[in-house]
């Protein structure tokens, strides 16, 4: 999916700029009645400078996250970026025109002509921004919808996963066994658990949610846990500097970490290690994590991993996965794998 649109935006790039281009020569052609070979080739290095520009412009309205502001705020941007833009166009063309004998200083520093050309630059750049937002709002619109929809569809599902009735019995009793030997970690218990139940009704029906969010979840329930089997459960976390600045489907990694507790550690009468990892690399995110135990492919998970790879597959395509393995020293390795939101 993110390739067809990386294909699609180059298409229409390389394609627009080069009619741009064509149409710059027709006009010159029809205006002095003659084919000038350095001034087509004149057009073709600007349309070229005006590629080069849209799609550096572009990297910025994703890295800045322009999609997420308000209408006023994104405009004032924009217009102070496209004139930026003019002038910078304008005084790249200038090199090419010397190198192909089409310079003239007092036409080419003249104030007046010289704004007057950056406006017109502008102005170009200004449409090529709005049919650029048109159509990233259309598709981010589209997305939402197909979301919404799914997650009518497996709501209850989602809900049964998420709001684990077994998990909350258990944490119960633990906190009850705590009132009376520790009223200070029972009430801290009470607090995490309200956390995790409070985060569900807000969140649960979100499509992304910050990665420090859902790592906040993925510690209170933890602790929770910790109570319930003590010294049986040991927990490392190791987390890369940056993940903050990536978005996850909200409860993503809590039901896999509860998936790894259910399934592994608390099948082993030892207990055992739960950790937690994240590794950035070329703009993803490589969520991995490791419980003691042993993976038998169709026999652990069931509905929440089914709805995790749903809901990967809803947001990313193909640009995530989610891998379960063994891996040495009895361990099972769940590995989750998300692109940055400005690559989408």
């Amino acid at each position: 999916m993110i390739n067809n649109k990386l294909r699609l935006y180059w298409t229409l790039q390389v394609g627009g700029w080069a009619l741009y281009a064509i149409i710059q020569a027709v006009a010159s052609v029809m205006a002095s009645g003659n084919l000038n070979a350095e001034r087509t080739i004149f057009f073709f290095y600007e349309a070229f400078f005006c590629l080069l520009i849209t799609h550096g412009f572009r990297y910025f309205i994703n890295r800045w996250k322009w999609f997420s502001l308000g209408m006023a705020r994104l405009i004032f941007r924009v217009v102070a970026c496209v004139f930026l833009m003019g002038l910078i166009l304008y005084f790249l063309r200038i090199p090419v025109s010397i190198a192909l004998h089409l310079f003239n200083p007092s036409v080419a520093f003249d104030p007046q002509r010289a704004l007057g050309l950056s406006t017109v630059y502008a102005v170009i750049f200004f449409l090529w921004a709005v049919m650029y937002f048109i159509y990233n709002y259309f598709e981010r619109y589209n997305k939402s919808l197909k979301l919404e929809a799914k997650v009518n569809e497996i709501e209850l599902n989602t809900l049964k996963a998420q709001l684990n009735p077994h998990f909350i019995f258990n944490a119960m009793n633990s906190i009850r066994a705590l009132i009376d030997e520790d009223p200070y970690k029972s009430k801290l218990a009470i607090t995490q658990l309200s956390n995790i139940l409070r985060n569900s009704l807000i969140t649960g029906k979100k499509g992304l949610t910050k990665f420090d969010d859902e790592l906040k979840i993925v510690k209170d329930y933890l602790s929770l846990e910790s109570i319930r089997f003590e010294e049986r459960l040991k927990i490392n976390y190791e987390i890369a500097s940056g993940s903050s600045d990536f978005w996850v489907p909200p409860f993503m990694i809590q039901t896999l970490v509860e998936n790894g507790i259910k399934h592994g550690i608390s099948k082993l009468t030892e207990g055992g290690t739960i950790s937690v990892k994240t590794i950035i690399l070329n703009d993803e995110l490589k969520i991995q994590i490791s419980n003691s135990g042993h993976y038998v492919n169709g026999h652990r998970g069931g509905l929440g991993l089914t709805n995790t790879q749903q809901r990967l597959k809803l947001l990313y395509g193909d640009a995530a996965y989610l891998r379960i393995s063994n891996e040495k020293n009895n361990f099972v390795l769940t590995e989750v794998k998300i692109p940055h939101l400005y690559n989408l």
